[in-house]
């Protein structure tokens, strides 16, 4: 060793030192994120990492150094994921095959389920102002976007429907708060500026606890998704008709 080298000052070896446990660290969680088929918890990401690791800088430096790339480090459900920039997703799309689109009805009975949730399908019926056929619930059953939660103290004990954690990962949602709001919704053209003033948007809210009115579902009662409507059926035909 060089006297140079040698006269080296004890925090400069310190911040060098620092720099090296760094980098390992923050390479071991670019890997764990990058071979995660799913959204991590904070908690999971922590207890692989070495001890002492600061998680949420290197999450932010991660997170920056993603940020102009192809593929960003973004926070979904209260996780953490690498996911397709969404400038570029248009582009990767061509390459998938054709989603299965959403019925107007199913896509008007998840938000329902998404802003008042917990919700009975006569809840659902009642906001719509129509009848929603069974096999619309079955397609965000399967979809994995909803799911039974309990069953509601009333007449006829119905289930009672709430989003998943999947839902919140395929709409890029961090929480169910996220969701827009009323003056949000008219900005987008989605809701006439001149409804009435009385309207109003309820704040929607995920937690999975059962509600006061909330029983839980029997242990016996089938939690499988419904598989979907065969091909060529029309899920909102019937009593998913208005009038």
């Amino acid at each position: 060793m060089s006297a140079e080298a040698a006269r080296v000052p004890h925090d400069a070896h310190g911040a060098s030192g620092q720099e090296g446990d760094r980098k390992p660290a923050l390479r071991l969680l670019e890997a764990m994120l990058f071979a995660a088929g799913e959204p991590l918890d904070e908690a999971t990401l922590a207890a692989r990492l070495p001890e002492g690791a600061d998680l949420p800088a290197l999450l932010a430096e991660l997170s920056a150094d993603y940020a102009a790339r192809g593929v960003n480090l973004v926070r979904v459900a209260g996780k953490w994921m690498l996911r397709t920039a969404p400038d570029l997703g248009f582009l990767l799309a061509r390459d998938k095959p054709e989603p299965r689109r959403l019925s107007r009805a199913a896509l008007e009975t998840l938000a329902i389920i998404a802003y008042h949730q917990p919700a009975t399908r006569a809840e659902i019926e009642e906001i719509r102002g129509v009848s929603t056929n069974k096999g619309t619930l079955d397609v965000l059953l399967a979809a994995g976007w909803v799911r039974m939660r309990g069953r509601r103290r009333s007449p006829g004990r119905p289930v009672t429907y709430g989003t998943t954690e999947l839902f919140l990962v395929q709409f890029g949602l961090d929480a169910i708060g996220d969701l827009p709001g009323l003056e949000e919704l008219r900005g987008t053209g989605l809701i006439d500026a001149r409804v009435s003033a009385g309207l109003t948007v309820p704040l929607p809210d995920d937690d999975t606890a059962l509600k006061d009115d909330e029983d839980p579902l029997e242990p016996e009662f089938d939690l499988s998704f419904a598989p979907e409507p065969e091909a060529g059926e029309d899920e909102d035909a019937g009593e998913d008709a208005e009038g």
